[in-house]
């Protein structure tokens, strides 16, 4: 049976920094996917608080092989995300989780153990 990357734990969450495993300095805010993880600069998509995550956001999540996907609001609940990626993602049939940050990094750390997940995780507001 063919062995696939296991998406990388979130070994410690605070205000503003994001540790996961693999990588020698925390993220801001962090992608997160099966085989790897990487800064998520929101500058690349042009993604703000409101209309919030994008489509092109979660596309990276789901080349990698995510077969489910959480999303973090933020420590807050100021971060949204657009109509367009919900469309998105419910087209291709993937579990979706919108959650605030500490609760969606406890799910996707526990989702890691079981299939390939994905995440956006923004660690401030």
């Amino acid at each position: 049976m063919e062995q696939k990357a296991r998406s990388p734990r979130i070994t410690h969450l605070s205000w503003g920094s994001i540790k996961v495993e693999g990588q020698e300095k925390p993220f801001k805010d962090a992608k997160l996917f099966p085989g790897g993880s990487r800064e998520w600069d929101w500058r690349e998509t042009g993604t703000q608080h409101v209309p919030g995550i994008q489509p092109t956001d979660v596309e990276e999540l789901l080349k990698h092989g995510a077969m489910e996907v959480i999303l973090s609001k933020g420590m807050y609940e100021q971060l949204h995300v657009c109509p367009e990626a919900l469309q998105m993602l419910k087209e291709r049939g993937i579990i979706t989780h919108i959650l605030q940050t500490e609760e969606a990094v406890r799910l996707y750390n526990e989702l890691r153990e079981k299939k390939p997940v994905g995440g956006l995780f923004h660690t401030t507001c």
